[in-house]
C-alpha cells in the first residue's frame, strides 16, 4: 500500500468566501483532491480520476490566515479503484479577536476541521508502478 501524503498550506484572503474571513468547505475538498492525486502518482505513476466522495464531514471553521494540513492514505486498492481516507487539521491559527493583526498561534493540538472518504480510479493501461 502507498504511504500517506500530506499537504500544508496557509489559507489566503482569496480563500475567504464568507463574512468574517471564513473559508468555505470546498477548499478542504480541493486539498483532499490534491492529496489524492499525490497518492495515485506514488501508487500507480498516474494522476488517475476522482470518482466520488462517499462521506464528507466539516468539523470546525477555517479562516483566512490559518494553516491547514491535509492528510490522506489509500485504504484499499482494487484492480483499478483506490479507496481513500482524508483528514484536514488546523495547525496554526490566526489571532482573529486580537488588536494585533499579525498575531498567530501554533496549536498544541491540531484541530480536526474536515474528514472524508472517497474513491479514485486509475485505468489499467495508465498504471505504471515504481521500477517498471
Amino acid at each position: 500500500m502507498a504511504e500517506d501524503a500530506v499537504i500544508r498550506v496557509r489559507m489566503s484572503q482569496a480563500d475567504a468566501h464568507y463574512g468574517g474571513d471564513l473559508v468555505d468547505g470546498a477548499k478542504m475538498m480541493q486539498l483532499f483532491g490534491d492529496v489524492a492525486t499525490e497518492l495515485l502518482i506514488r501508487h500507480d505513476g498516474d494522476e488517475g480520476l476522482f470518482v466520488a466522495y462517499d462521506t464528507v464531514e466539516f468539523r470546525a471553521p477555517v479562516f483566512a490566515g490559518d494553516y491547514i494540513e491535509a492528510r490522506g492514505r489509500i485504504t484499499r486498492a482494487g484492480n483499478t479503484s483506490r479507496a481513500m481516507s482524508f483528514e484536514a487539521f488546523k495547525v496554526i491559527e490566526t489571532g482573529r479577536d486580537e488588536t494585533d493583526p499579525s498575531r498567530a498561534y501554533v496549536l498544541d493540538e491540531p484541530i480536526l476541521v474536515a474528514r472524508a472518504t472517497g474513491t479514485c480510479v486509475v485505468p489499467k493501461d495508465k498504471q505504471r508502478r515504481k521500477g517498471e
